[in-house]
């Protein structure tokens, strides 16, 4: 108490000083209705800010929720599109009745590590083999392609994307259905290359590049790209197209693995028929 004293002394010129300024404006505030609606503004003001800094912050803590729960509504969505259908058309007579049967189901999944500037880059989703998820399975971004899962624990999936020295994919032109070969050449992760196209064709650049859906993975009409150049081979007669990948690889977070539910059957075809 004795330090108390002491304090108020040494500073009761101060002390005084505020005392007298909040008499004054508690003064203002109750004589003068233009100063005392001045200072409600100000006040609210102050708090306003106060709460949009908080609700800021509370906004970027949720957003994690939020993109996880967006992520599985597009999962959702896509398994509802057109591709993800398979049709089957029966002409008995003059009766005709057409039945879809789903083809593709989509499992959305986190991104828990990524890589993009080696030669042969991985990326490792949040979700494994109690999720459903198994190796061969088609990846997807929102975007476009990803890549192809090699390994799976019960909780967590690898994933061997397209930016892979062994990745290998077929694809197509949107615009004039020409096939051909996705490779990458380790150099810039924005970008890949269609191989095994015959320079009897022509391309547009912007041309899209899409999945031609002959493989038993991905759907197709995928996005994968958008030609950038084109490079005539020497002696091949085929060309090399550069293109610019859909997907931005530095930024994927979220992903859809594809399961085929027809896959083994076309696959035990494929088989017998070798």
């Amino acid at each position: 108490m004795q330090k108390l004293f002491e304090i108020l002394k040494k500073y009761d010129y101060v002390v005084l000083f505020v005392l007298l300024v909040v008499a004054s404006l508690v003064m203002i505030n109750r004589t003068s209705y233009y100063q005392s609606s001045r200072m409600a503004v100000w006040a609210n003001g102050i708090a306003g800010g106060w709460y949009k800094g908080i609700n800021g912050i509370g906004g970027y803590f949720g957003l994690k929720a939020e993109n996880d729960r967006l992520a599985s509504e597009n999962a959702q969505l896509r398994a509802h599109l057109a591709e993800s259908y398979i049709s089957y058309t029966d002409s008995v007579f003059t009766v005709n009745d057409t039945v879809y049967r789903q083809r593709y189901t989509y499992t959305e999944a986190r991104v828990i590590k990524n890589s993009w500037s080696g030669q042969n880059n991985y990326i490792m989703i949040g979700k494994g083999s109690s999720h459903g998820i198994e190796p061969d399975m088609a990846v997807i971004s929102p975007d476009g392609i990803v890549g192809i899962v090699v390994a799976t624990t019960s909780n967590f999936s690898t994933i061997m994307p397209v930016l892979h020295s062994d990745s290998r994919n077929s694809v197509k032109v949107k615009r004039t259905g020409i096939s051909g070969s996705l490779v990458w050449d380790g150099v810039d992760y924005r970008y890949a290359q269609v191989e095994d196209v015959p320079t009897t064709h022509q391309f547009l650049e912007g041309d899209t590049i899409i999945t031609s859906g002959l493989a038993n993975d991905f759907p197709e009409g995928i996005p994968v790209g958008y030609v950038v150049s084109t490079e005539t081979l020497s002696g091949s007669g085929f060309f090399k197209i550069k293109i610019r990948l859909a997907t931005d690889f530095n930024k994927l977070d979220h992903v859809y693995v594809i399961d085929n539910m027809f896959k083994k059957e076309q696959e035990e075809l494929t088989t017998q028929n070798q």
